[in-house]
């Protein structure tokens, strides 16, 4: 197909393979079943790229008769200006790299060859299964390695995208900060550029669409739409889970509300329960849910039965009417939720969870509460990967220099940033499992979505104020401003986060890439108080979520002094299976009192006023 601009690139991306597999693969047909292709299979390729034509066509048509859809990040003209600022950076066009890549790459090709016994150095005989100089999960499958071109399409692919990530080490002139950026973009660059994200050159699409005649680019093709008129990427089929139903189930009453969160208090299972309640501060960069997916993983559920009163704030997710909410406002929610908790059960004091970025906000409420002298008020802290001192944050550093923030404050006109440019941040991190490996699966393949209740909730997103957003960005991940005593302040009051005092649990994440264990480790470089560290198997999901029916992973602990996250493994335990067990212990031992589950701790019971049952309405509002 042409357009006025010339070929265009999507509906090719999937007629084209329909033309070349009838090609390719016409021969063998006709030698395997001893006829040529029939009219009626004929016909029937017309019809797919056909339909793949029109759907393409009408996709069009909606976008251009409505220009607020052309969201600025799909933009072909931004993607292809990164990708030459980019090339710009790298030393690819000196002569010198591109001859020493040529010759190496020439012994490559001659590898790969000789095990098909072809070339000047081919064996007799080629081998039954070629073993290939490199190897990588995106080209495990057989059909890899069953046909000498395919392999040295992806084997010439891998030496490539070695050898241009090591340049990336040997550029002079580079601060840290900006080789790591380059070395991000890199990965991004050569990620995107896998041969197995191509129809035409990955064997196993080509496979798929042989047998089901081009139906499964007709599906891919319904799925690639549906995304982008959705402007998110799926992961999962939505349609398998309603909130209340069979994720966020878990019994329970919103209690109190305020334009910013919404305040669940779970029903008691337990006749008697520990007298101090737990709050827990979810991030407002994701649903609440994460912490209570179903009745086998909620973390909610589970420290019900251990006879914990439990609250859950529920954050709004941010639209027009918050374009003024900054740090202070979710430090005062925190605030305002410990002390409608206190008041409402008439207890001194709340033990309190943090995860991720609502840990980093509840290390700055234990700051203020300790300036102003109400440091009593928090029995205990929990932080589930959760980072105060931002100097080893990751690669999420990468998107904070005056470039991207100028970038993301454009993507803000009405006062919060739409969810999906998170999602999207936060999938680049991990592009091969959570971006390609879709594209791959359910546009090229044509694979049905799955029915999974943790990658629902990761395309379940939430819109951020767009002040505070920038702010967090800016004065935590840029200049990491929340470690200096007095530098930041919050609801009129200086924070100093040596003053916190405390007892504290801290957990990370083994392989968290997001609050990397490093950095949430440096916690215990600032609060002065008993502090816990627990390091976690696996990562900032599934570290955290990680309930003891599972068998999954295992944890760390050091009772002695470790002075370094180094020292800690060294002289680390490690414990099989969940760490909420040891969590559990560790919060009875702050206190130990129980108290009976009666009253206002059966939330909605005589004479308790309340305004509806959990999840409750902000956690549905998109």
């Amino acid at each position: 197909m042409m357009t006025d601009d010339g070929p265009d690139p999507f509906t090719n991306l999937f007629e084209a393979p329909a033309k070349f597999a009838r090609a390719l693969f016409a021969p063998m047909a006709e030698a395997a079943g001893g006829n040529p292709l029939s009219a009626e299979d004929m016909r029937h390729w017309a019809e797919v790229g056909t339909k793949l034509q029109t759907m393409w066509l009408e996709y069009q048509a909606e976008q251009l008769a409505d220009p607020r859809a052309l969201v600025p990040w799909m933009d072909p003209a931004r993607w292809m200006g990164l990708a030459q600022d980019w090339y710009r950076q790298m030393p690819l066009a000196d002569p010198a790299q591109q001859q020493a890549l040529w010759q190496e790459g020439m012994e490559v090709w001659q590898q790969v060859l000789a095990q098909y016994g072809l070339g000047a150095g081919g064996q007799e005989e080629a081998r039954n299964a070629a073993d290939m100089p490199r190897r990588d999960r995106r080209f495990a499958d057989p059909r890899w390695r069953a046909h000498p071109a395919y392999a040295l399409i992806h084997q010439t692919y891998l030496f490539l995208a070695e050898r241009v990530a090591e340049m990336v080490d040997r550029i002079d002139g580079l601060s840290d900060d900006k080789r790591e950026q380059l070395r991000f973009t890199t990965r991004t660059m050569t990620d995107a550029a896998s041969p197995a994200n191509f129809p035409l050159l990955n064997p196993v699409v080509m496979e798929r669409t042989l047998e089901t005649q081009g139906e499964n680019l007709v599906t891919g093709m319904e799925h690639l739409l549906a995304d982008l008129r959705r402007g998110q990427l799926s992961h999962t089929d939505a349609s398998a889970f309603t909130l209340g139903e069979n994720i966020a189930v878990t019994p329970g009453k919103v209690v109190h509300e305020t334009p910013l969160y919404q305040l669940i208090q779970y029903t008691p299972t337990t006749d008697t329960v520990l007298a101090t309640p737990l709050v827990i501060f979810p991030p407002w960069i994701n649903r609440f849910y994460i912490l209570d997916l179903n009745a086998r993983k909620s973390f909610v559920r589970w420290a019900v039965e251990q006879g914990v009163t439990v609250f859950m704030v529920s954050w709004k997710s941010a639209d027009a009417s918050m374009k003024d909410v900054v740090w202070d406002d979710y430090v005062r929610a925190q605030i305002d939720a410990i002390d409608h908790i206190r008041a409402r059960l008439d207890v001194p004091a709340v033990h309190a969870i943090g995860y991720c970025v609502a840990g980093t906000t509840l290390a700055g409420t234990l700051a203020v509460l300790h300036r102003r002298g109400e440091q009593d008020q928090v029995r205990s802290a929990t932080f589930f990967t959760a980072q105060v001192d931002f100097e080893k944050a990751g690669e999420l550093r990468n998107f904070v220099d005056d470039q991207q923030l100028a970038a993301i404050r454009g993507l803000t006109p009405e006062g919060y940033l739409d969810g999906r440019y998170m999602a999207a941040t936060f999938n680049l991190l991990r592009g091969t499992d959570l971006i390609w490996n879709y594209v791959v699966n359910n546009y090229l393949l044509g694979e049905d979505y799955p029915a999974f209740d943790l990658l629902h909730w990761n395309g379940d997103v939430t819109n951020l104020p767009a002040k505070w957003h920038e702010q967090y960005l800016r004065d935590f991940y840029r200049d990491n401003r929340l470690v200096e005593p007095d530098a930041l302040s919050a609801d009129g009051t200086p924070i100093d986060l040596g003053l916190v005092e405390t007892p504290t649990y801290v957990q990370a994440g083994k392989e968290d890439h997001i609050a990397p264990a490093e950095s949430v480790w440096r916690i215990t470089d600032h609060f002065a108080g008993p502090l816990k560290f627990v390091l976690a198997g696996s990562g900032h999901i599934a570290g955290v979520v990680n309930p003891p029916g599972s068998g999954k992973y295992q944890y760390w602990t050091n009772t002695g002094s470790p002075r370094t996250l180094a020292e800690f493994r060294d002289g680390a335990q490690e414990h099989p299976g969940s760490w909420w067990p040891d969590w559990i212990e560790w919060l009875r031992e702050q206190d130990p009192a129980t108290v009976a589950a009666k009253g206002k701790r059966k939330p909605g019971g005589r004479g308790d006023r309340v305004i509806e049952d959990a999840p409750g309405r902000y956690v549905a509002a998109r």
